[in-house]
């Protein structure tokens, strides 16, 4: 006898199963082959100056619609408390002294277009494994990773050469000197150093010139060819650092032509969020990863007439408002081209907000929230705790709020995965997918221990002792606040790595930061039983991290950072450099 299909034996299952087609299911990301991602990078914004993390007076609501539309992380850590390290780390999912990318010195950043230090060629972004993977991949806006190695066109550590198919912004970074109404804020120490070093070589120099003419010492002429030329590149330099800074540094780039020398300020808001939805339209119709890399919120504080005096907190108020719009403006394109459900959206900022950038009573850098320190100190939580959220619709559960350790390295592995690519298994990679801690399927972040660095000096280390849900916090070095008490380094303007102005500590100072966020009340072994203990854990951990290091070399050294002329990008002919291919010129 035949019998009649299953799903007509129960008048139960015919409804069931129409309930079951007509419930929107939670979409597994094995279904969305290849999503576009949209990565969104503030600059200088404190964790303190979003609405969605606890900010009621700086209006974000764009940003704080992501959070509402996604995964928010609180405990979202940058590699490093300085641009230049932290996108390092950020790019290549490696700490950045991995890649020499850290500093054993004072220059914790590239401090001209014209070094020969940068991203080395060898090292894998994630962008150029998207690319291979058939990916369209974008960099609009602030680069900071170095343009050239031995000659002016050789673009050794351009984007173009590091898996992006289109670079539009600056290879260098905002400085007030690309404001001409604003005081020059090139490092007067960095000026004074350079100085310094010109007259200790000069002075060798002439030493070892007089010794040869006097017979006194012997020194080769090559040796003295060599002993001049650098005291006329380090003059040479220091000289450049006054007046020629906005046409060395503050330019602008189109892949590896130059369209503004110096950059014109008033319309560079525009122009980048005008090449950030023309790549988003160019390449809906294919998987794409565009990095905007905003320029906001770093001094000086580019703010459209459109935005100033909306805040209550001033131009720097101003500017992040203004920001907040870009990346509606973004999420508008985004929903417009119908690509909403298919792009994973990012969104974070490099460091902690810089709280000595002040001008008199303006208050010019961002605020941390309840955590202490801010940028350039890599221990303290203000430092290097950030924004970090995440959007994918039907992917993402909406609305969810995440307390686990996470880092900006994370986002290397998690992207490259999803994009269908391998992580590269020839090198140490520090992130970590976090694809299941995001959608759920995992409790807990894969990171046990995170170290924190100050340029190449470890001056923290973090476990997340999982069992018992408790974050561990040692300080090994914290830098001396001046004047004292104050919170941040404000009469130096940065707080150091090294040297007299940090205290190192032995025992370490330890926090339980699920308990004292704002590192307030350190532990010790009367008050805290488990401190011995927990001590000897991360001591151990360190130990085992330091073996993973390799000698690479030092893109930050003072050889690689001084400015070198047949380095320096050049619109026109050098050093005649100027032009505006943007403008009606």
């Amino acid at each position: 006898a035949s019998f009649p299909p299953l799903c007509f034996r129960s008048p139960l299952v015919t409804p069931l199963i129409f309930g079951l087609l007509l419930q929107a299911p939670f979409t597994q990301p094995s279904t969305i082959t290849q999503p576009n991602f949209v990565l969104l990078l503030a600059d200088d914004l404190g964790i303190g100056d979003v609405g969605c993390y606890g900010n009621d007076t700086i209006r974000t609501p764009n940003i704080d619609r992501l959070a509402k539309e996604g995964v928010k992380l609180t405990q979202h850590l940058a590699a490093a408390p300085l641009c230049t390290p932290s996108r390092a780390a950020f790019l290549t999912g490696r700490y950045p002294l991995r890649s020499g990318m850290d500093a054993i010195n004072d220059y914790g950043v590239i401090f001209w277009n014209a070094g020969s230090g940068g991203l080395p060629p060898n090292e894998t972004t994630f962008a150029k494994i998207l690319q291979r993977q058939g990916y369209s991949t974008g960099l609009i806006g602030k680069w900071h990773l170095g343009v050239n190695c031995e000659s002016r066109n050789d673009h050794c550590h351009h984007p173009l050469k590091h898996g992006f198919d289109y670079f539009y912004g600056m290879p260098f970074t905002l400085i007030s000197d690309c404001q001409p109404t604003e005081t020059p804020e090139m490092d007067r120490a960095f000026r004074r150093k350079l100085w310094l070093s010109t007259q200790v070589i000069g002075l060798v120099t002439l030493t070892a010139v007089l010794g040869r003419l006097s017979g006194l010492i012997s020194v080769r002429g090559k040796t003295l060819t060599c002993l001049a030329a650098f005291s006329l590149l380090f003059f040479m330099s220091w000289f450049s650092s006054y007046g020629f800074v906005r046409y060395w540094n503050c330019i602008m780039m189109r892949n590896h032509g130059i369209t503004e020398q110096p950059m014109v300020t008033d319309r560079t808001t525009s122009l980048i969020l005008r090449e950030s939805i023309s790549f988003i339209e160019r390449n809906k119709h294919k998987p794409f990863l565009l990095f905007l890399s905003f320029l906001h919120s770093h001094t000086p504080l580019l703010t459209t007439e459109k935005f100033l005096g909306r805040s209550r907190h001033g131009l720097y108020g101003d500017n992040v408002e203004e920001m907040d719009w870009m990346v509606g403006q973004v999420l508008d394109a985004i929903d417009k081209e119908g690509l909403e459900d298919t792009t994973l959206v990012y969104f974070a900022s490099d460091h902690g907000g810089w709280l000595e950038r002040q001008e008199g009573e303006r208050q010019l850098g961002g605020w941390n929230g309840i955590y202490k320190g801010g940028k350039a100190m890599g221990g303290w939580e203000g430092g290097i705790r950030v924004p970090g959220i995440f959007r994918w619709p039907g992917v993402l559960p909406a609305g969810t709020v995440i307390d686990e350790p996470t880092s900006l390295m994370d986002i290397y592995p998690t992207v490259v995965q999803l994009a269908g690519g391998a992580v590269p298994q020839d090198r140490v990679i520090d992130g970590r997918d976090l694809l299941p801690l995001l959608r759920g399927a995992e409790a807990h972040s894969e990171h046990e221990f995170l170290f924190h660095y100050c340029g190449v000096h470890l001056h923290a280390v973090r476990w997340h002792q999982k069992d018992t849900g408790a974050v561990w916090k040692a300080h090994y070095v914290t830098p001396i606040f001046s004047p004292p008490g104050a919170g941040a380094c404000y009469d130096r303007g940065f707080c150091p790595c090294f040297g007299e102005g940090v205290t190192h500590h032995e025992p370490p100072l330890l926090f339980e930061l699920s308990q004292d966020p704002s590192e307030a009340n350190p532990l010790s072994a009367d008050t805290e039983p488990l401190f011995d203990t927990v001590i000897r854990k991360i001591g151990r951990a360190v130990e085992e991290h330091r073996r993973t290091l390799t000698p690479v070399p030092e893109q930050l050294s003072v050889s690689n950072v001084v400015w070198k002329p047949w380095l320096q990008p050049c619109c026109g002919t050098f050093p005649f450099c100027w032009c505006d291919k943007e403008g009606d010129n």
